[in-house]
């Protein structure tokens, strides 16, 4: 599949970076989707870019959505995007975000890795449109390469640490759709952040 995360959001350093496994790990997809599904994420695993543009444009059509937001992505996908969309009335924004955050239905977002035991998802957020779309969002749609999916967090910890060090870095952690429980343990979804999850899972390059 080709490359379509851009390279407006800057890579952290190789030396820190955990290599990609060199096959599909068939097992850590099914554990992941095992995980994310039971705290209420929708996990589907497509084939290219045009799947993850039928999938962004269907989802915001069934919640009445005018809105998508779309960052973190090369230019190829969004203009894909923008091509299926426009048929049905609905606009694509590419930011900045600020100017309208309240304005954003679904959010198109890629994640840099994935944790199977957790189902959580781990997306480099430096960007503020990144963090103002996947927060402000009412469906958060995050597209995940199969080979970034790691077992457990510690996996991770040689990123985690670098990032520490940096200025003005930021990684976001994030487990199913957003959810608040109140003094009496009353679950609410989605006041503090979107109220959907979407995972499309990509082969990436086998």
């Amino acid at each position: 599949m080709t490359d379509l995360q851009t390279s407006s959001l800057p890579p952290l350093p190789h030396d820190f970076m955990p290599e990609a496994e060199p096959h599909r790990p068939s097992e850590r997809i099914a554990q992941f989707r095992s995980n994310a599904e039971a705290v209420q994420a929708v996990v589907r695993e497509t084939a290219d870019a045009q799947a993850i543009c039928d999938h962004v444009v269907a989802l915001t059509l069934a919640q009445a959505g005018r809105t998508i937001a779309v960052v973190g992505f090369n230019g190829e996908l969004v203009a894909l995007l923008k091509a299926t969309a426009a048929p049905h009335g609905i606009t694509i924004l590419e930011g900045p975000l600020r100017d309208d955050p309240m304005g954003i239905h679904t959010a198109l977002t890629p994640a840099q890795w994935g944790i199977a035991a957790t189902g959580t998802l781990v997306l480099q957020s430096r960007s503020e449109d990144l963090r103002i779309a996947t927060m402000l969002c009412e469906s958060h749609v995050c597209v995940l390469d199969a080979t970034t999916i790691r077992a457990e967090l510690e996996d991770l910890v040689e990123v985690l640490d670098a990032t520490l060090k940096e200025d003005a870095a930021y990684l976001a952690c994030i487990t199913g759709p957003s959810r608040t429980a109140d003094i009496e343990r009353v679950l609410s979804i989605g006041v503090h952040g979107p109220q959907h999850l979407h995972i499309l899972i990509t082969a990436g390059a086998e």
